[in-house]
């Protein structure tokens, strides 16, 4: 598997995650800095070897309007590791309202959580205290920067120091 590189703006907000293909066009047409490489890596040609970059600075700001996270199911999934809020199953998941629509719930960030089949059905059109479910941590928007630090956890641990993720609870 080729390993990604997290591509920062000059303010350090990450921007992009882009193969060590376009991080190394980057780095020769000196528009970008490496900040950081993967260890035990290398990018070899016929007469050089490179060290694999991990993160790269551009060396100009480039104003990019953020968009946000967007709201998807997938991204819900995400955002609550891919198990139920209520039980904790990982298996028949789909998206709950926690405030019902019926009752005026919105259907945002902070009103949706991942709910197994089972718990779902069970509190049906009630609010989660009403049947005794508690939720481990309140919905909340995520950023690009949680996510990046999710996969970072698994694929990239040098991306960590440049992605700002506050804690969730």
């Amino acid at each position: 598997m080729e390993k990604r590189v997290l591509i920062l703006n000059l303010d350090h907000t990450p921007i992009a995650v882009v193969s060590a293909q376009k991080a190394l066009v980057l780095l020769f047409l000196n528009k970008a800095t490496s900040l950081s490489h993967y260890e035990s890596l290398e990018i070899r040609t016929v007469s050089r070897s490179f060290r694999y970059p991990a993160v790269v600075r551009l060396d100009a700001y480039k104003n990019i309007p953020y968009r946000g996270v967007l709201l998807t199911r997938n991204n819900v999934f995400r955002r609550d590791k891919g198990q139920c809020q209520y039980c904790g199953s990982v298996k028949n998941l789909t998206v709950d309202h926690v405030i019902p629509r019926s009752k005026g719930g919105k259907t945002s960030w902070t009103n949706l959580i991942t709910a197994c089949n089972r718990c779902n059905t069970y509190k049906g059109d009630k609010k989660p205290e009403e049947v005794g479910f508690r939720l481990p941590y309140a919905p909340y928007k995520p950023t690009l920067s949680h996510f990046l630090a999710d996969y970072a956890e698994r694929h990239a641990m040098e991306w960590l120091p440049f992605l700002e993720v506050k804690p969730v609870g």
